[in-house]
């Protein structure tokens, strides 16, 4: 641009006064002829510089994610090529043989039946102890019923014998009549003890019913929200068993293209992190150009952005700036025991990144990682300065149809 705006200057220069002779060709005006231009172009790059700085190092970054198979097995499908065909997100990268996982959670379906079995299962033998309780409590009241009536029974049966005892002694009694009261009493003393065993029989069945109650709600109440232990466990392994089975398909995390796809049918995953088996690059990247620290005093969120690429020669593609990256790796200042260093020479002041925000235009542009290229931001600042860096731009642009090597 500079050398154009000297050649126009230049022509007007043979016009006036070598062409038409409107003024005098003298030293007066040539060194007039001379410091203009110097001047002119110096203030004119001045303003460029800082109401419409521009930069020779734009670059395309874009985040990657390495694809690594959850479970390991045999591969059986892979649908997708690698190559510029964008993958959409949820689309199926490749597919790995599902049938032990399948066979593992046909496995763990059937013993949470088993469990959930078990567990009713305990529930009526639950409902049963309490049962059998309550049935060994009335046992105990019945014998004990029976062991107060046998005790006044016999009672009553002691008191007549003694009476008996008595009349036969004075020889008003029947001797008959003794040995009757006294064999009564001796089938109330047998009848006492067979009342007393049975109250002690019934008490031991209530003990064993309470045990067998408690260990059987010991059981029960081991629970993990509600559900049985053993069943929650053997839920939790067969919802990890689906999980697994759902990781036999990997589907794709984002819009994105496939590069270093070393997958086909056949092979073999392991299922190790280390062991990535594609690698995807995001379809939508990051422009970020980098400026010198003094360039950006009147750069701002919201200016207007223009930038080229050398893989689109006579493309000028539009944004806007997002945000000024006001850190570099020369600040920071790793923890350590040691005082730094100040009598080296100090390492040249590096350069500031800001990203792009591309325009709604131009976002279903293909963007490449890694493209390169050169951008200006045009600052709310001196816009007639503005026209002048957007010629520069442009001229750039179809420059980069140029390739200049000998081979």
């Amino acid at each position: 641009m500079e050398v154009l705006l000297l050649g126009i200057y230049s022509f007007f220069v043979w016009l006036i006064f070598i062409k038409l002779k409107w003024l005098p060709w003298n030293i007066g005006t040539q060194v007039t002829v001379v410091i203009i231009p110097v001047v002119g172009l110096a203030a004119l790059i001045l303003l460029l510089n800082i109401y419409a700085p521009s930069s020779s190092d734009v670059r395309v970054y874009k985040y990657t994610v390495p694809i690594v198979s959850q479970v390991r097995g045999r591969v059986i499908e892979v649908p997708i090529e690698e190559g510029n065909r964008l993958v959409k997100k949820g689309e199926v990268l490749f597919r790995i043989d599902p049938t032990p996982y399948q066979l593992d959670v046909n496995i763990l379906e059937a013993q949470l039946v088993n469990a959930q079995a078990g567990q009713r299962e305990l529930k009526e033998s639950s409902r049963g102890a309490a049962a059998k309780i309550d049935e060994t409590r009335g046992a105990i009241a019945q014998a004990a019923s029976r062991t107060r009536e046998v005790q006044a029974k016999l009672a009553l049966a002691r008191k007549r014998a003694e009476q008996y005892r008595e009349l036969v002694k004075t020889g008003a009694g029947n001797r008959f009549d003794l040995e009757r009261a006294e064999t009564e009493v001796s089938e109330l003393e047998g009848q006492l003890a067979a009342a007393r065993s049975a109250e002690v029989q019934a008490r031991a069945s209530e003990g064993q019913a309470v045990s067998s109650e408690r260990q059987i709600g010991q059981k029960l109440g081991a629970t993990l929200k509600g559900e049985f232990a053993q069943v929650a466990q053997i839920r939790a392994q067969l919802e990890n068993a689906k999980w697994l089975l759902d990781q036999t398909t990997t589907q794709s995390p984002c819009d994105c293209y496939v590069v270093n796809l070393s997958l086909r049918p056949g092979g073999f995953v392991a299922g190790l992190p280390i062991n990535p088996v594609m690698t995807l690059v995001e379809a939508d990247g990051q422009v970020i150009a980098f400026y010198n620290q003094n360039e950006l005093h009147k750069v701002e969120p919201g200016n207007e952005v223009e930038f080229t690429l050398k893989t689109m020669p006579g493309k000028i593609i539009k944004g806007k700036v997002d945000s000024v990256v006001w850190a570099i790796g020369q600040g920071q200042q790793q923890p350590s025991g040691t005082i730094p260093v100040s009598g080296m020479q100090a390492m040249p002041a590096g350069r500031y990144a800001v990203k792009f925000d591309i325009a709604e235009r131009d976002r279903q542009l293909f963007l490449a990682a890694g493209a390169a290229g050169d951008a200006a931001i045009y600052t709310d600042h001196l816009h007639a300065v503005h026209i002048i860096r957007k010629v520069i731009v442009r001229v750039g642009s179809y420059l980069n149809y140029l390739i200049l090597k000998l081979h």
